[in-house]
């Protein structure tokens, strides 16, 4: 228990000799998580491709009922209506027209997706970034106490200075780690089930294909 409390006030005295770094660091961990439990519970497959929209849809179909099936695709958010709904919007202008709308709002929204995502490659690319530059900083530090002590520094000094280098060094892969590795999976995700999405909604509008 004492070991734990001594390790535990090193490294609250370590992210003090941050400074700046070391919270922005632990401030940026923190924000970090909170996006990836958010985009796990919003891009989901439920999210984008809903089971019960899409038979809702396709029973419309069934029974022609598209005025039916264009105010239902205009008020659910999901991925899946907002398509169908273009390509309904456009029913007039023939089903060249259909399969265009929907390809532009299958585009439009899978780069909304995309660009939220973007937030996790670029909290992945900056951490690590800011953890070298603490790392530089406990390295001058190191060497400011090393030249003002004549070359004959104290040990204790010098590990203070060089544990500021290690901590901001670790906060930054701890951060860069996990938010590229989720990046990587949502970006995944994403492509997955968009595209499932856009072929679901050509097989819905494909009874306007002339014969």
């Amino acid at each position: 228990m004492l070991a734990a409390t001594v390790e535990i006030n090193y490294f609250h005295v370590l992210m003090v000799q941050c400074g700046t770094i070391g919270w922005i660091l632990w401030a940026m961990s923190v924000l970090t998580l909170a996006i990836i439990v958010q985009y796990f519970i919003t891009i989901r497959r439920d999210n984008i491709l809903p089971p019960v929209v899409l038979g809702q849809i396709r029973e419309l179909f069934d029974e022609k009922q598209y005025g039916e099936a264009i105010e239902m695709s205009a008020d659910e958010p999901s991925f899946l209506s907002y398509v169908v709904h273009a390509g309904l919007s456009d029913a007039s202008h023939g089903y060249p027209a259909m399969e265009r709308a929907m390809e532009e709002a299958a585009e439009e929204r899978t780069t909304k997706l995309l660009r939220q995502i973007e937030w996790l490659n670029l909290i992945g690319n900056i951490s690590p970034m800011l953890g070298l530059f603490g790392t530089v900083w406990g390295m001058i530090m190191a060497f400011q106490t090393l030249a003002a002590s004549g070359g004959t520094a104290d040990p204790a000094d010098l590990a203070e200075s060089i544990g500021v280098a290690l901590v901001t060094t670790l906060l930054g892969l701890a951060i860069a780690i996990p938010a590229l590795a989720v990046y990587a999976v949502m970006r995944n995700r994403v492509d997955a089930v968009t595209s499932e999405s856009m072929v679901a909604a050509q097989d819905l509008i494909s009874t306007f294909r002339p014969a």
